[in-house]
């Protein structure tokens, strides 16, 4: 009797195995099928989605999300933002709910403009200055240098290179980013997940504010309303500026793919100017979907500065609205440049 028991089980034991083996391999048949090629699709065409079912199984009540909405079998992607996104289709197989995914990637659909520029002025620069972060604040200049031991915050009168305000961070953090919003001023630091907030006039330290997904902290820039905040990849963080959240992000890509390390930022009519680490350029950027509408290469300044072995990669950008040019510096730069940007 016993022996009758356990040879039951084990017949029952192999036979839902079967069953559910049978079931796995069904939904390993069936595939999300697109018309993106390599799985990338620019932001104009539809994206049109269906079900690969070569084997034709028995499927019903189909579903397609994406992003974890629910869309329907054909897509317009002007509405959603650049970037890497989830396709997701859940159907009855069997009696089963199952769910496939697919990974695919919105690309913009015309390559970035060239931009060149035209020198204005050049002026003295801290040359001790790790550059991190530069920004014009009611005709007043405002930078942010790092490295440990060395970071500071300060003012500068920019045709002097004078520093009229300073103060330095605590050894354990490396100085990154700056922007000013509403008379604060927000500095970001590297690993140490935390940014701080100073009063503009006087310096002093106001608060500070932990990362969330981003980790860590390179460049930042306002839009006069939110905080945008770059993290060393292709993604751009929205902050609001009263919790200091992280409320969404952008992912910079152009038309053939992202566009990663980037750095300091600046926010010049509507568009987010990102200095890109260890590449002397800028990408111009939209916002609203991280389309990298323009490229400027700087690589010729950091040729025209006194050069030495601490010299580093151009890092600073700085628009000045009142004469409507930019200013550009680097890491150890021992000049400022200003320049009027100019399209090809």
């Amino acid at each position: 009797m016993n022996t009758f028991k356990y040879l039951t089980i084990i017949f029952l034991g192999s036979f839902f195995l079967s069953c559910g083996s049978n079931s796995a391999q069904k939904k390993n048949d069936i595939s999300i099928k697109t018309n993106a090629e390599g799985h990338a699709i620019t932001y104009d065409k539809p994206l049109e989605l269906e079900i690969s079912n070569p084997k034709n199984h028995e499927i019903s009540s189909l579903e397609f999300k994406f992003d974890g909405k629910s869309v329907s079998k054909q897509l317009d992607l002007n509405t959603f933002k650049l970037g890497d996104h989830l396709i997701e289709a859940t159907f009855n197989l069997g009696g089963d709910t199952e769910t496939i995914s697919q990974n695919i990637t919105i690309l913009n659909n015309q390559t970035p403009k060239v931009y060149s520029y035209k020198i204005i002025n050049e002026y003295p620069h801290d040359i001790t200055s790790y550059t991190q972060g530069l920004e014009f604040y009611n005709g007043e200049l405002y930078e942010s240098t790092g490295q440990y031991q060395e970071s500071k915050l300060r003012k500068v009168d920019y045709k002097t290179g004078a520093v009229l305000k300073n103060i330095n961070l605590d050894d354990e953090f490396f100085g990154e980013g700056l922007t000013v919003l509403n008379d604060n001023i927000y500095q970001l630091t590297w690993k140490k997940g935390t940014g701080f907030v100073y009063d503009v006039d006087t310096f002093e330290k106001t608060g500070s504010f932990k990362y969330g997904d981003s980790k860590e902290g390179w460049g930042i820039c306002n839009d006069g309303k939110l905080l945008y905040k770059s993290d060393g990849t292709e993604k751009i963080w929205t902050l609001n500026p009263e919790t200091l959240a992280e409320e969404g992000y952008i992912q910079a890509y152009h038309n053939k793919g992202k566009v990663v390390e980037l750095n300091e930022l600046e926010w010049v009519d509507g568009k987010i100017y990102a200095n890109r680490y260890n590449k002397n350029g800028v990408a111009i950027i939209n916002p609203k979907n991280g389309a990298v509408e323009g490229v400027i290469d700087f690589t010729p300044l950091r040729k025209m500065v006194t050069q030495h072995p601490k010299l580093n990669v151009l890092n600073g950008i700085a628009y000045n609205p009142d004469t409507k040019t930019f200013f550009i510096t680097g890491k150890h730069w021992d000049k400022l440049f200003e320049v009027e940007i100019i399209e090809n």
